[in-house]
């Protein structure tokens, strides 16, 4: 029944069938809002009838983020200990000849056990109860990863510390180590990555995952015997497009200097959030030949125009010193009613602004507020280049260079 209807509005649905006793109308109407969620989140696996619950739903790892992790990990054995909506263990089933899911949740282990039947999965076992505990029950070297992802809201409120989630995998991690050789974490994007390695003394490696320019998942990866001095790897994954079009940035070798320009050039260049999550940019700026705005901010420039980009690239129209007597004239010269407001390092905020000058909001042309190499506040005045753009040259004009 619910596929005839997978595109009508749940409230709409839940009304039309209201008082059909025979029907349980509320849960059929939250399963309809679920697949039509469902359909972008998880795009190939929604093809299947699968059950869902709106918060495993939205706590769970979109399909091409469950992928890149399952690309990571590959063996005999593996166990999630992260339960859920069973996505990523779904994803593990390809690259290991078993794996244990597990959940505490009576529900959600009944929803994926049919999940996992209507997806023709069967090489996964399913355990209800506490993950640690259940973890422990297993002799050591049992399995050859071990993926947690934990839970980051307990009680109604939200965490992002690794010691505040559950299960604690800072308490646990010699546990984990014992029954793994290798464990993934998955953290909040949000998490500090650095003083990772005093909590995590088997952390070798932190990767930044983003999917379609948003900061998803932050990785750490851990192995037995690597040594609690070692070196911990930072980078940066852009997913976007198809399964292929991966874009990888690691530190590497030697440090990478925030080379800054002495004025803003033809191409403005915005790095994808996981590379500005990682603290890559200055590495990306270094290999792709692109300078610094500024020494504060993460906006890049170059007169030459690269592609592909990881991130967003802008041809300016101008830039100009921020004085506010001046910027209505600005404004006007530009014929700038509308702009997607854009600050960083600047002391007003993007609502200040929008009201300030009565502007509304334009998906091209944008306004980015920030400094100089100098310090001093800057207005550039740019359209967001897609392929195939022809703009005309930029030609600075005496008020894209700043005097004071």
């Amino acid at each position: 029944m619910l596929a005839q209807h997978e595109f009508d509005n749940p409230a709409a649905f839940a009304m039309q069938f209201h008082g059909r006793m025979e029907l349980p109308i509320r849960a059929m109407a939250e399963q309809l809002a679920c697949r039509q969620k469902a359909v972008k989140k998880l795009p190939a696996l929604s093809q299947h009838n699968l059950l869902y619950t709106p918060l495993a739903l939205e706590q769970s790892s979109g399909e091409r983020t469950a992928a890149y992790k399952a690309s990571l990990m590959s063996g005999k054995r593996a166990i999630d200990l992260s339960g859920g909506l069973g996505v990523d263990t779904m994803f593990l089933a390809r690259t290991f000849q078993e794996v244990v899911y597990c959940e505490r949740d009576s529900l959600l282990c009944a929803v994926v056990e049919h999940n996992l039947k209507v997806s023709g999965i069967a090489n996964v076992s399913i355990k209800n109860g506490d993950s640690i505990s259940l973890l422990a029950e297993y002799p050591e070297n049992s399995f050859d990863w071990i993926y947690v992802d934990p839970a980051r809201r307990e009680e109604g409120r939200r965490s992002i510390a690794l010691e505040a989630a559950s299960p604690d995998v800072v308490a646990s991690h010699d546990l984990l180590l014992r029954h793994a050789q290798r464990v993934c974490i998955k953290a909040s994007p949000a998490l500090e990555i650095s003083g990772l390695k005093k909590l995590l003394p088997a952390l070798h490696t932190i990767v930044v995952v983003s999917a379609y320019r948003d900061c998803k998942e932050i990785l750490l990866l851990l192995e037995r015997g690597y040594p609690s001095d070692g070196p911990v790897q930072v980078k940066a994954v852009c997913l976007n497009g198809d399964a292929e079009e991966i874009t990888e940035v690691a530190k590497g070798d030697g440090d990478a200097s925030r080379a800054v320009s002495a004025a803003v050039k033809t191409y403005l260049y915005e790095p994808d959030p996981a590379i500005i999550k990682a603290r890559l940019s200055a590495v990306l700026a270094r290999d792709s030949g692109l300078q610094f705005v500024n020494k504060s901010v993460d906006y890049l420039t170059a007169d030459r125009k690269i592609e592909p980009f990881p991130g967003r690239t802008f041809r300016v129209v101008e830039c100009v010193p921020y004085k506010p007597k001046s910027f209505r004239a600005f404004l006007k010269r530009h014929a700038i009613a509308g702009a997607s407001i854009q600050r960083r390092d600047f002391p007003l905020s993007a609502e200040e602004l929008r009201k300030k000058y009565r502007l509304l909001e334009s998906e091209r042309a944008f306004l980015f507020f920030t400094r100089d190499a100098a310090g001093h506040p800057l207005c550039l005045y740019a359209l967001r280049c897609c392929t195939g753009d022809e703009e005309a040259p930029f030609a600075p004009s005496q008020s894209a260079v700043p005097e004071y």
